[in-house]
């Protein structure tokens, strides 16, 4: 059977296990090949080719319900649901997405892009399931870095206490394939998931305890005995930590065992309460180069198949880069200075950090609320916290933003990473919600770069600031010192005038610095002569310098949603002191991005340069008419 024949997924119910592994390999030439030309998450894809086949011999999608924590794992769910035809438009735009999307297929049960979600949807959609009647499965495929996030064990601890039927599959591709998953552990798995096992343990602990006298305690006894059994061969504080959630637990098996998986699948799904079956996998299993650097490999841009090397390698370092370094650089006479990442490392760039500074540097998993509350009780001591974590991923760490941190003005940066659009991994990546939330809380100041120089004068300027602040700043780093080579020394509070011009002004944050460099340079050969502003400073703001500008046209330029940001903020102070309001806000609008290339999305959403500069063209025209 060819990968390309398979329409359904109910078509692997009637192959052999040799079919199958010949279409494992299939798959994973696929997924090599398209994440080489695209871009995306390789490894762990590779990783789950066994597990995904085995979940839809034995399930029946869509009737059950597969969730997928993060989604990002969920490319062979994609090829073996009728998509292969659609499989090389992987995270382009009008393209597959690189996550579950409902609009793409039925087989998508739910969408998801952030961690530690799946298994609270999936025990909403199985109380769903009772409440309306129904028997269908519902299965979290949940990965063992997911469980770092707090909102995994609210689940569990719910699904546990009522008992409600469900699955969830704890993909473990952190731990390699070793002796727990021998011989003697799979016998073991074997029996305990066999239903002749639980029937007839089930049978023996009633009939002992219906014994007069001796029965309960002998059954005690057996129990007890069981459990010491157990704890011999298997880590019993694994297992013992789910069952006291409640759940049954089944593990470790090896989850690139085609037959071993089919078998544990088939036993469980007989089962009526929550099971937890906990599997063994290896990120970027079959392909050397992801074996060997899983981390390099699990969300990846596109590379060359025979060496893994990238395509594309930018002359510029990134902004993570630059960061790490300068605040490296800080904590060389700064004992104060402690870095702290939630499970991104290397995303973020702090893996550079930690190489100079190990003992300084925190992972506290995937855990944001966590993070922001932590480095609020680090300062309240007397420490200078940086926490660098993606923008979108911020947004868990709100309430922990306003409450624990601004509400008692303590020294905490928060370093937002890939704040803006960041491109083909779509909606629930994008940065562009952060300036909406932290614009209305006190105490905060808010900044953003023009470019990499900027952010390393940002990030001294914060070593002595004794309050909250944070620094957004985009993925894709810029270096406009070229152009501007004496350029103003960061100040907070005060924007820097680029270039001057008479007929309008231009103020811009951010990633749209350099874009509107562009944007004034096409403006120039109409003969229209804009200031540019660099807005850097984004709370407070320039208070003096928006007065000054006020008796000429004024626009606005974010990369960011227009409700709630820089724009906005312009437009409200301008109202309240009497000014005339900025003539465009350019900004996103109140839609949700899709995936795509970023300079294609700007196009589509009227942000192009060349759009942009026709619209104040034609806002000067109308104005002077």
């Amino acid at each position: 059977m060819r990968l390309e024949q398979i329409e359904s997924p109910r078509i692997l119910k009637d192959m052999s296990i040799d079919d199958m592994t010949d279409l494992a390999g299939q798959i994973r030439s696929e997924l090599v090949a398209t994440v080489a030309r695209r871009g995306g998450h390789l490894a762990s894809n590779l990783g789950v080719v066994e597990l995904t086949l085995a979940l839809h011999r034995v399930f029946d999608m869509p009737e059950d319900k597969l969730v997928f924590d993060v989604g990002h794992q969920s490319y062979v769910h994609k090829l073996l649901t009728g998509r292969y035809s659609q499989f090389h438009t992987l995270r382009t735009y009008g393209g597959l997405s690189g996550f579950p999307k409902r609009s793409e297929s039925p087989y998508d049960a739910f969408e998801t892009g952030h961690a530690s979600t799946a298994i609270s949807a999936a025990l909403g959609m199985a109380r769903a399931r009772d409440q309306l009647g129904q028997r269908h499965h519902v299965i979290a495929l949940v990965g063992d870095g997911a469980l770092t996030g707090g909102m995994c064990y609210e689940a569990l601890n719910d699904a546990g206490s009522g008992k409600t039927r469900m699955i969830v599959i704890l993909n473990d591709n952190e731990m390699s394939i070793s002796r727990n998953v021998g011989a003697l552990s799979r016998h073991l798995t074997n029996l305990r998931v066999s239903r002749g096992w639980n029937d007839t343990k089930i049978a023996v602990r009633g009939g002992l305890r219906a014994v007069p006298v001796i029965g309960k305690p002998l059954a005690g006894l057996m129990s007890w005995l069981k459990d010491s059994v157990k704890s011999i061969v298997m880590d019993p504080h694994r297992e013992g930590f789910f069952d006291a959630l409640g759940f049954r637990y089944f593990g470790p098996i090896d989850g690139h065992d085609l037959p071993g998986l089919i078998h544990t699948l088939e036993s469980v799904k007989k089962l009526d309460e929550p099971v937890v079956v906990h599997v063994l996998t290896q990120k970027g299993h079959g392909y050397g180069q992801a074996e060997k650097k899983p981390e390099i490999f699990h969300g990846t841009p596109p590379f060359y198949v025979e060496t893994g090397d990238r395509r594309v390698v930018s002359s510029l370092p990134s902004y993570g880069t630059v960061m790490a370094k300068t605040l490296s650089d800080m904590a060389e006479s700064d004992p104060r200075i402690i870095a702290v990442t939630a499970a991104m490392p290397s995303g973020t760039g702090l893996i550079h950090f930690q190489r100079q500074h190990p003992d300084r540097m925190l992972d506290v998993g995937i855990a944001e609320e966590h993070a922001v509350t932590m480095c609020a009780g680090m300062a309240a001591c007397g420490m200078k916290p940086y926490f660098a974590v993606y923008a979108t991923f911020f947004q868990r760490g709100f309430d922990q933003m306003i409450h624990e941190v601004c509400m008692q003005n303590l020294p905490v940066t928060l370093l937002l990473d890939r704040a803006g659009l960041v491109g083909e991994d779509g909606e629930t990546h994008h940065g562009v919600w952060d300036l909406a939330s932290m614009l209305p809380v006190p105490n905060l100041t808010i900044l953003a770069p023009r470019d990499i120089g900027e952010l390393s004068e940002m990030l001294r300027w914060t070593q002595h600031h004794n309050g909250p602040c944070a620094i957004r700043y985009g993925r894709t780093s810029v270096d406009l010192s070229a152009r501007y080579p004496n350029a103003g020394q960061f100040t907070p509070g005060k924007w820097e005038t680029l270039e001057a011009g008479d007929d309008c002004t231009l103020l811009a944050v951010g990633s749209m610095v350099e874009t509107s460099v562009r944007i004034r340079d096409l403006l120039a050969e109409k003969g229209i002569c804009a200031r540019l502003v660099n807005c850097a400073s984004v709370k407070p703001m320039d208070e003096a310098l928006l007065r000054e500008v006020a008796d000429k046209p004024v626009f606005t330029l974010e990369e960011h949603v227009r409700t709630g940001g820089f724009g906005a903020a312009v437009c409200s102070f301008a109202a309240e002191n009497g000014l005339k309001a900025p003539a465009i806000c350019f900004a996103l609008p109140d839609a949700f991005v899709p995936h795509g290339n970023r300079t294609l999305m700007l196009d589509k959403l009227g942000l192009s340069d060349e759009k942009i500069a026709k619209d104040i063209q034609a806002a000067l025209r109308g104005r002077n008419a």
